[in-house]
């Protein structure tokens, strides 16, 4: 069965067609998100791991190690069964870094430029073979297909055929497709989407042909049970006694490829769309391997049984091609194709990533003037297709002499050489940046001499000698170069790291990378005052339109706005403008932007906690805590909602005077939500809040008392106090915390209470003059009573009358004045019969006195016969408070009237006045005590409340109507209603009094 290579040029323009159509549908929004955001579609597109090598190759490595071949899945699997453990901390840091490679992870841990740029070289070499790998086995198969003549293909190529120029063009339009849809910024959804695609087909194609082996070849499984059962040797190969040590480097190589390689650290770490997909993905990928190994056997003891010139990587395709099946030739040729077009284009986007960020961006500044964004696309599609056409130079020189699992093995092992140093950027903070350059030199430097060079110099088993020992290289030897190279490769790593220094950015940064930068102690400081300041900041090195860009973007993605000063707000917004950086140039290029236009300064206090970062960190982490740790967590969060609750004003800032805590009590006296507050500097506070607190915290006093401020025109009384915060450092302090306490209240009444005293006295003076008036007014009452009766002059007689008029008034307005002094203490018992008539025209007496009120007009219509049983004095108290309250309602020539009228069941009184009335909205509460509407010092807001406690030990009610003309929305009355045992059948009276 031969296809010509028309055919097979149609079949794979069609399957790199299929490609194109999904990533641009997905890319322009035609494919459902629900299907693009999907964590099945992620788990497949991690099925890259499963190159053409997982296709073919493995089919040779379980001839030669039987199960041992199963470490491939196995290895891969574990780590992903952890991967809670192992993966999640990898992913959240490049999530919260912005990282974008293996070298960009490298270059944030071990804070260095020059471990980025290492790194990329070493990993251009390392993936040269796999990239080859898949170039081969894709020129392979169109050979299988296109010259099936029964001769083996193992044999040397030396010219250019067209087997090598579809190979070519292969390779073309692959880096078209990767060019095109793996060269922008965000998450390559396209590129997601296709690779999931890919992997299908993949999975799809291998078990349609392990099914077809079973099914077709055997006859089914008891054809399969009969054949092995007649041929045992089959068996007794799947555990080959020679291969069990083979079989565990083989494990060791293959469970640290999620972590190592750098298409599948790409694909797993940087290319995850999800925040919480790992616990899916530690069953499920694990799954997806599984169903990928059980047509592996089947097919291998296929191909045995069919025979044929077929090299045994190539069973796959060989065993369809065998039993005459066009079907299944095609479907296992473009399944093949499937699985090495997805790791070319993973691989290729890793490494020319690595080598822009690493080499090319460091060496070749950016032209400030142009549109950077187009230049960073246009730089990384340029080096996508370098690095693939460079995998086809790398496949043309080794000229098909090794085989896909020589291949395989020798690019596994050198990408091995990472697995110290990725480690450590999560567990093991001790790790330095010369350890790990030391490490991965000593690593990379027996690979090169055990595999790589063998491998160039076309052998792949040689022997030397040096310093008296023999040694053995080559791929055959592949084995001990792993265990050599690792081993002291970790060696190396350990020992250096531990007898050299760390410098103090890079423990920093390793406490960053394990996730316990809360145990740093320093919160930087920046020297920015605002985003503006920034975008000016930046211009020099990414130019205008792109750091008006980047700042834009950070911020909406912080939800700031461009008026923000707050100090720990701007720090967030540096980190996010660097962290964006780091995705689009690389975490070294961004940080060098960043640390030399917007840099750190030292703070101005010494050993200053950022706990701003510690609570947003432990808030993000809070549903992965266990253990004791969410104990401490909700011990925690119970005594910080106890403080945000308290109802006293609370704050707290750290030694720098940055805000670190403001609670509700505090937004509601000063008007000041914690949002806006939180992080900013204690005198940036809005006016009067900032100076006051800044005042009194600087100064050496725990108090003030009763400092007046002036909040929207009213003046209002605070408190201060305030204690430091101690430090687990012996002497030191972290802080303090201010207590605000609203006194207004208490010093409005404190101002009442002595205004009242200064009245009391006056009263009791008032009292005694009057007691002492009395006599000589008596006197000369006495003198004009015998002059009336010792004279007839009409003229002496009618001027004795005024005098005895006038000592008359005198002495009503000194009862008046001694009878309302009197407190009226009587107990229920001891009521007698009270003239409501009198009590108010006493009242209204009273009130006159006060001459310096407006002009008033009172009329009392209280019938003079209504009676009622109760305290005299405490109801002319009753009446002075309300008629004092309707005079200052009254504006000049305002009028009150006191009615009253018999009821069935007591008597109803009332004060009425033309005064503007009172909002509805106030009148539930203007019987409260201290309820005032009046100017500070005006009133106390007791008034109405003692009107109301009389009324109650009266046994009455009091009710209050306003607007009394609804017409005119104006004018209010107090009406009370008292118990009477008294029936009055009298006829009403009407006395008026106007002044």
């Amino acid at each position: 069965m031969t296809f010509s290579f028309f055919q097979v040029a149609l079949i794979c323009l069609i399957y790199m067609s299929a490609l194109f159509a999904i990533a641009y549908c997905t890319e322009k929004g035609l494919v459902s998100s629900r299907i693009v955001h999907h964590p099945v579609t992620y788990i497949f597109s991690l099925g890259i791991f499963a190159s053409a090598w997982a296709y073919y190759g493995v089919i040779n490595l379980a001839a030669e190690f039987g199960y041992g071949a199963l470490a491939y899945y196995l290895g891969t699997g574990v780590l992903f069964l952890f991967a809670p453990a192992a993966l999640k901390p990898l992913m959240e840091i490049a999530r919260r870094f912005q990282i974008n490679s293996t070298a960009d992870l490298l270059t944030f841990r071990y804070h260095s430029h020059s471990v980025g740029g290492i790194a990329t070289l070493c990993m251009l070499f390392s993936m040269a073979p796999l990239i080859a790998l898949q170039i081969q086995a894709v020129a392979d198969t169109i050979h299988i297909l296109t010259r099936n003549n029964g001769t083996s293909i193992s044999m040397p190529n030396t010219h250019f055929d067209t087997r090598q120029l579809l190979a070519l063009v292969y390779c073309l339009v692959v880096a078209g497709f990767a060019m095109m849809f793996g060269s922008n910024r965000e998450h390559h959804r396209g590129l997601i989407t296709s690779m999931a695609f890919e992997s299908l087909v993949k999975v799809f194609g291998l078990c349609a042909i392990g099914l077809f082996a079973i099914f077709e070849v055997f006859s089914g499984f008891d054809g399969l049970n009969q054949w092995l059962a007649n041929n045992p040797e089959h068996l007794e190969n799947l555990n080959p006694p020679t291969a069990n040590q083979s079989a565990h480097t083989l494990l060791l190589v293959f469970i640290a490829t999620a972590v190592s390689m750098p298409h599948i650290f790409h694909m797993t770490v940087v290319e995850n769309p999800m925040k919480n997909v790992t616990r899916t993905i530690s069953w499920a990928f694990p799954l997806f391997l599984l169903v990928m190994a059980l047509p592996i056997f089947p097919i291998l003891w296929a191909g045995i049984k069919l025979g044929g010139q077929f090299p045994t990587e190539y069973f796959p395709l060989a065993v369809p091609i065998a039993s005459g099946s066009t079907t299944f030739t095609l479907i296992s040729f473009v399944a093949g194709l499937s699985a090495a077009t997805g790791a070319i284009v993973a691989i290729s986007l890793a490494i020319a990533t690595m080598i822009l960020n690493h080499w090319i961006l460091p060496a070749t500044p950016l032209r400030t003037h142009q549109e950077i964004y187009g230049q960073l696309i246009w730089m990384r599609r340029v080096l996508i297709a370098v690095v693939i056409l460079s995998g086809y130079g790398f496949y043309q020189i080794l000229a098909n002499r090794f085989n896909l699992t020589d291949l395989a093995l020798t690019s596994f092992i050198a990408t091995l050489q990472f697995l110290p140093g990725v480690i450590a950027v999560a567990h093991w903070t001790r790790g330095n940046r010369q350890g790990l350059l030391a490490g991965l030199f000593t690593g990379m430097l027996i690979w090169g001499l055990g595999l790589l060079l063998p491998m160039l110099l076309d052998t792949r088993d040689a022997s030397f000698d040096i310093l008296g020992m023999h040694i053995q290289v080559g791929i055959a030897q592949w084995s001990a170069v792993t265990l050599w190279s690792l081993g002291l490769n970790t060696l190396v790593f350990v020992v250096v790291s531990l007898i050299t220094h760390q410098s103090d950015d890079e423990k920093y940064s390793a406490e960053l990378c394990a996730e316990d930068e809360l145990s740093h102690p320093v919160r930087m400081a920046l020297d920015v005052r605002s985003p503006e300041e920034m975008v000016e900041r930046l211009v020099d090195r990414i130019g205008v339109s792109t750091a008006r860009v980047e700042v834009d973007r950070a911020m909406e993605q912080l939800s700031l706005s461009a008026s923000e000063r707050r100090p720990y707000a701007l720090r967030r917004l540096r980190d996010e403008i660097e962290a964006n950086l780091s995705g689009l140039m690389g975490i070294s290029m961004a940080t060098e932007i960043m640390d030399t236009q917007v840099p750190f300064k030292v703070p101005e206090a010494e050993g200053v906690a950022d706990i701003n970062l510690m609570e947003s960190r432990i808030h993000e982490y809070r549903h992965h805590l266990t253990g004791l740790a969410a104990e401490l967590n909700n011990l925690r969060l119970y005594h910080r909602r106890t403080l945000e609750e308290l109802p006293m004003a609370v704050c707290s800032m750290g030694k720098d005077m940055e805000v670190q805590m403001w609670n509700s009590a505090m937004e509601r006296l000063t008007g000041i939500t914690s949002e806006t507050v939180t992080g900013s500097h204690l005198v940036e506070i809005l006016e009067p809040w900032g100076d006051m607190l800044y005042q009194f915290a600087t100064s050496d006093s725990e108090h003030f008392y009763k400092r007046e401020i002036d909040l929207a025109g009213r003046t209002r009384w605070i408190s201060l106090h305030q204690a430091s915060i101690p430090s687990s450092i012996a002497e030191q302090v972290d802080g303090q915390v201010i207590l605000l306490e609203d006194v207004t209240e208490l010093q409005l009444l404190e101002q009442e209470l002595m205004h009242s005293e200064r009245l009391a006295s006056v009263g009791r003076l008032a009292a005694g003059v009057a007691h002492e008036i009395g006599n000589p007014v008596t006197g000369i009452a006495c003198l004009a009573q015998n002059m009336k009766y010792e004279t007839d002059d009409n003229e002496l007689l009618e001027s004795v009358n005024h005098i005895l008029s006038q000592t008359d008034r005198i002495s009503r307005i000194v009862h008046s004045l001694v009878s309302f002094s009197h407190s009226g203490q009587q107990q229920d018992n001891e009521f007698h019969l009270v003239t409501l008539y009198e009590c108010a025209q006493e009242a209204i007496d009273l009130i006159r006195l006060q001459r310096e009120k407006g002009q008033t007009y009172f009329c009392n219509d209280i019938p003079q016969n209504l009676l009622t049983r109760g305290d005299s004095q405490r109801l002319i108290q009753v009446f002075v408070n309300l008629l004092s309250n309707a005079r200052d309602a009254c504006v000049d020539g305002g009028q009150i009237t006191v009615g009253g009228q018999p009821l069935k069941d007591g008597v109803e009184i009332s004060v009425t006045d033309n005064g503007p009335g009172i909002p509805q909205e106030l009148q539930d509460q203007v019987l409260e005590p201290f309820f005032t509407t009046k100017e500070p010092g005006e009133g106390t807001g007791l008034g109405l409340a003692m009107v109301y406690s009389i009324v109650e030990e009266h046994q009455g009610t009091l009710d209050i109507i306003s607007p009394v003309d609804k017409v005119l929305q104006k004018g209010t009355k107090f009406v009370i209603k008292l118990p009477s045992t008294l029936e009055s059948d009298a006829t009403t009276g009407n006395t008026s009094s106007s002044m």
